[in-house]
């Protein structure tokens, strides 16, 4: 018989409460990859959801050293990774960094942050609908109605609200990259809502991609296999903290700078006939679809 191997820890046992600060997190979350940008996305105006920290922040970071102007949508209490990002992209980049607080579990306020970019941008070429959120729970008995509204919510109406709130204001060549998760293809015991909404996700993204295919709008997503990000320590426990990322075939998760490349190909004209589409980031995993 096989013996099995159990995962050894490799981060500090660590946790913090919802939504997470990456200032609190260590090791501290790597979110630039310091090669130089080559203006792919040179004047483009960008969103991005969820832009203050994890793959978000990675994403405006990257879009920004490109040559775009990024706006983050934060949650209120993510104020402090929020301030962090506009000066750090308007200090090393110089390039327009707006900066929203909005509970976007709601309709109304999703629609009153996008009112507020655009009488800024006028436009929107870019919108990455990245913000998300988790509550593990090892039995569907545990998840309460409450969570449950709250995860759709977030992680997937509020990108029909937001979606439905820039298309008016996006122009022919616009792209909308959405996350998904692995977690849509394979399923996750102790995430049942959160892999629910992720693969809505990856269906939204394939009809929307129709949808929009007249109005010359590409429509793409990428699935993220374990990352680094404040939702970790902020939702599991600090012992699964530790060995975060141990069972994927890398034996570990992915930086955030790992995973933002794939948003700057999509974004950008290297992928210019590409739409209803998802990449999959995952660090080996096989998954179909």
């Amino acid at each position: 018989m096989q013996k099995s191997h159990p995962k050894k820890p490799i981060f500090k046992e660590q946790s913090q409460s919802l939504p997470g600060l990456e200032s609190r997190m260590d090791p501290l979350p790597e979110f630039e990859d310091h090669s130089p940008g080559s203006d792919k996305l040179l004047g483009k105006k960008c969103i991005i959801t969820g832009g203050d920290s994890g793959i978000g922040r990675a994403v405006a970071v990257a879009f920004a050293k490109q040559g775009a102007d990024v706006a983050i949508l934060y949650h209120p209490k993510e104020k402090e990774d929020a301030d962090f990002m506009v000066n750090y992209i308007r200090q090393n980049f110089k390039r327009q960094c707006l900066s929203i607080a909005a509970d976007i579990s709601k309709e109304e306020n999703c629609k009153t942050a996008i009112g507020q970019i655009v009488k800024t941008f006028e436009k929107v070429d870019v919108l990455v609908n990245n913000a998300g959120v988790q509550y593990p729970a090892a039995d569907i008995t545990q998840i309460s109605s409450e969570k449950l509204m709250e995860t759709f919510s977030i992680n997937i109406f509020a990108m029909f609200w937001i979606t439905s709130a820039v298309v008016p204001y996006m122009p022919k060549g616009g792209c909308i990259i959405n996350t998904t998760s692995v977690t849509a293809y394979r399923g996750s015991a102790g995430l049942i809502d959160y892999s629910a909404t992720k693969g809505a996700i990856v269906s939204f993204t394939r009809s929307l991609s129709t949808n929009l295919m007249e109005k010359g709008i590409r429509v793409n997503g990428v699935a993220p296999g374990p990352v680094w990000t404040p939702l970790i320590t902020a939702t599991f426990p600090p012992e699964e903290v530790a060995k975060f990322g141990t069972d994927s075939p890398m034996k570990r998760p992915a930086q955030p700078r790992e995973v933002a490349p794939a948003y700057v190909f999509l974004a950008s004209e290297d992928a210019s006939f590409i739409s209803g589409q998802i990449i999959h980031v995952n660090g080996g995993e096989i998954v179909n679809g």
